[in-house]
């Protein structure tokens, strides 16, 4: 995903005419994230994980032919709807992270998850280094260079499906009935309705946390390539900012997940906001590559911070039965917001320029800190219905 996220925003601005057109690609994917979370999350309720993840990704190889076939062809439409179908796949495998939280007991649930999004740091690194290699090689095939990093996408997405396959067993649904069975001192109450789900005060700002910090780290990753190329930076810069980036949004996630275990949620959110927050104050500073790439740094490690406590928020009130529906639409939630996010990056970019929009997002960043302070959990969180699912 960061290998086609990186050209993406040149990519489309090319065959639209316009830079208005730079949050595109992200809000398509986001939209097609969000248009299923809540399908793929049922779905492994009622099928399983390991035969949803497969299908979820599987739909990604289809997406990334598409749209290095549409880059080729120069075609708008046909490449934005791959894209959609990339952001599809994407929202399958982000439930990973709750894959891992229900087998695990509740007070190392931030560390199972974060240890699922440290697997992202070698994508930090691989993924953009890959665009200026895969280019290359498009060329030398003498196809549209920029189909290049689409292609070796498809190779990658394959792969995962593979993995997941062979790899991922015993079923972790399996595994985590039986824990929740062996365990359990009383029989487990029914699965509550989402709707009681949701008037939960950690569900709520779980949510809220996840969907505002993608919103605000799309905000600002997107445009930063468009922004970067209007200050005659090449391809290689660019990459390599987007490759500190995406290292702050995964290498420190052991760091996040026991600093969450350890410290509670809600502080781990509120300093993740401040992060956020920081970043998009420092990102107008300075067009030259070091800066950039620290404000980029910084706001990846935000977003890393919020999206880990969040999601260990969110899995904590919650039974074996409850989670995949629950935890689909709350990135049915994050993906809209993001969506949003990135669509909104282009206009005020096209309109106002970087730094209004960066000081947009500084703003909407500071609303999970005060989210967070309003009420405080202990560090593990351990609800009794949580308690029951050791």
């Amino acid at each position: 995903m960061v290998l086609a996220a990186t050209v993406a925003p040149l990519v489309v601005t090319r065959l639209a005419g316009s830079p208005a057109w730079a949050g595109a690609p992200v809000a398509i994917a986001q939209t097609g994230a969000a248009s299923v979370a809540f399908l793929w999350g049922s779905l492994m309720d009622l099928a399983g994980r390991r035969p949803t993840l497969a299908l979820g990704v599987g739909v990604g190889v289809l997406g990334s032919l598409l749209a290095g076939g549409a880059v080729v062809g120069a075609a708008l439409w046909p490449y934005l709807a791959g894209v959609c179908l990339m952001g599809m796949a994407n929202s399958a495998l982000l439930l990973g992270r709750f894959v891992a939280a229900e087998v695990a007991a509740p007070e190392r649930r931030g560390r199972a998850i974060s240890t699922v999004v440290l697997g992202g740091t070698v994508g930090a690194v691989l993924g953009p280094a890959l665009v200026a290699p895969t280019s290359r090689a498009a060329t030398e095939l003498g196809v549209e260079p920029l189909s290049g990093p689409f292609a070796a996408s498809a190779v990658l997405f394959a792969t995962v499906v593979a993995v997941i396959l062979a790899g991922l067993r015993p079923e972790p649904r399996e595994l985590a009935r039986r824990r929740a069975s062996a365990s359990a001192q009383v029989e487990p109450p029914p699965p509550r309705p989402l709707g009681r789900i949701l008037r939960l005060p950690e569900t709520r700002v779980a949510i809220a946390t996840m969907a505002l910090a993608q919103a605000v780290m799309v905000m600002l990753m997107v445009i930063t390539a468009v922004h970067m190329e209007a200050h005659d930076h090449h391809l290689a810069g660019i990459s390599f900012v987007i490759s500190s980036h995406v290292l702050g949004m995964y290498a420190f996630s052991v760091v996040s997940g026991r600093a969450s275990d350890a410290w509670g949620r809600r502080p781990v959110i509120a300093a993740g906001g401040l992060a956020l927050a920081a970043a998009c104050l420092w990102a107008p500073l300075s067009t030259r590559l070091l800066p950039l790439s620290g404000a980029l740094f910084l706001l990846g490690l935000g977003w890393n911070l919020c999206h880990v406590a969040g999601s260990a928020l969110l899995a904590d009130p919650l039974g074996p039965e409850e989670r995949g529906g629950t935890q689909g639409f709350a990135d049915t939630v994050m993906g809209a917001a993001s969506a949003l996010g990135a669509l909104a990056s282009g206009i005020v970019f096209a309109a106002v320029g970087f730094a209004s929009m960066a000081w947009l997002a500084a703003g909407v960043s500071l609303v999970p800190v005060a989210l967070s302070l309003r009420g405080a959990v202990a560090p593990t969180a351990a609800s009794p219905r949580a308690g029951q699912a050791r």
